[in-house]
């Protein structure tokens, strides 16, 4: 296993300054579980570039910006890896997208991060003989065949196995009264909406899925408001999700919802063919 301490150090850093986490959860769950993945990680005292599984980043300590570090982790890096390549910019900075052209990567994805505030709010209701409740040991099958059809088009959280989710449900933050599922009366899972607790002030619409033979009965409008409901009763004052910019029907239910998303709020991605 690769030592992350120094990763984790840079990208805390990188945080505090930027004011979002320059790693998402999937590369911490591979570079924790590197056994799984292919990672080629090079760290300096100025930054670190990783490349992990055909994914790029980046990150360079705020106080070394500017001075060509990034450029130089890249030198170290790119060559041993001719393919095709993505690479993140979380928080959409001028400076990576005059990287990512300089190295001939291409724009191709914006993820959006879309905020409301926690307000209480009022218990769905649900259409006859469906039921939420927690997630049990028992709906692990069902819950990654629903998430497998759900997001059949996705590149990342279609790809969820059970290796996946049990590393997911390793976490600190897991919670399995935080994942809630619908189920029809003979325990069918019809979907879910899986929340996160990330502290005190934040929580998160982490996942929300439905299975084909749920649609059009409104499940992922009221999935999503149970979710909401659960996370104002646990406390935290601000609530946030992650949607891809050119999904429209779900950017339309989290406006309903009173989701508001700012330029500021954008995920790039840019990729190499």
């Amino acid at each position: 296993m690769p030592d992350l301490r120094a990763v984790a150090e840079i990208s805390a850093a990188a945080a505090a300054t930027d004011g979002v986490e320059p790693l998402d959860e999937a590369t911490w769950l591979a570079l924790r579980h590197p056994e799984q993945h292919e990672i080629d990680l090079v760290v300096t005292e100025h930054g670190f570039a990783v490349v992990l599984d055909g994914s790029l980043s980046v990150v360079v300590r705020p106080g070394s910006r500017r001075q060509g570090y990034a450029a130089a982790l890249l030198d170290a890096v790119l060559p041993r890896h001719p393919g095709p390549l993505d690479a993140w910019s979380h928080g959409n900075h001028p400076g990576a997208a005059a990287l990512a052209a300089h190295h001939g990567f291409d724009r191709v994805r914006d993820l959006w991060v879309m905020r409301r505030p926690a307000r209480p709010a009022p218990a769905p209701h649900l259409p006859p003989g469906v039921t939420i409740r927690g997630y049990h040991p028992g709906d692990r099958d069902q819950l990654l065949r629903v998430n497998a059809a759900a997001f059949a088009s996705h590149p990342e959280q279609g790809a969820m196995d059970s290796a996946d989710l049990a590393a997911r449900m390793a976490e600190p933050w897991f919670d399995a009264d935080d994942l809630l599922v619908a189920v029809d009366p003979d325990g069918v899972l019809l979907g879910f909406h899986w929340t996160k607790v990330h502290s005190r002030e934040v929580g998160e619409v982490y996942v929300v899925g439905v299975a084909p033979e749920g649609q059009g009965r409104g499940l992922g409008r009221l999935l999503t408001a149970e979710g909401l409901h659960h996370l104002a009763e646990r406390g935290v004052d601000e609530v946030h999700l992650y949607v891809e910019s050119d999904n429209a029907p779900a950017i339309a239910v989290y406006e309903k919802a009173g989701f508001t998303h700012t330029p500021a709020d954008t995920h790039v991605m840019y990729a190499r063919r």
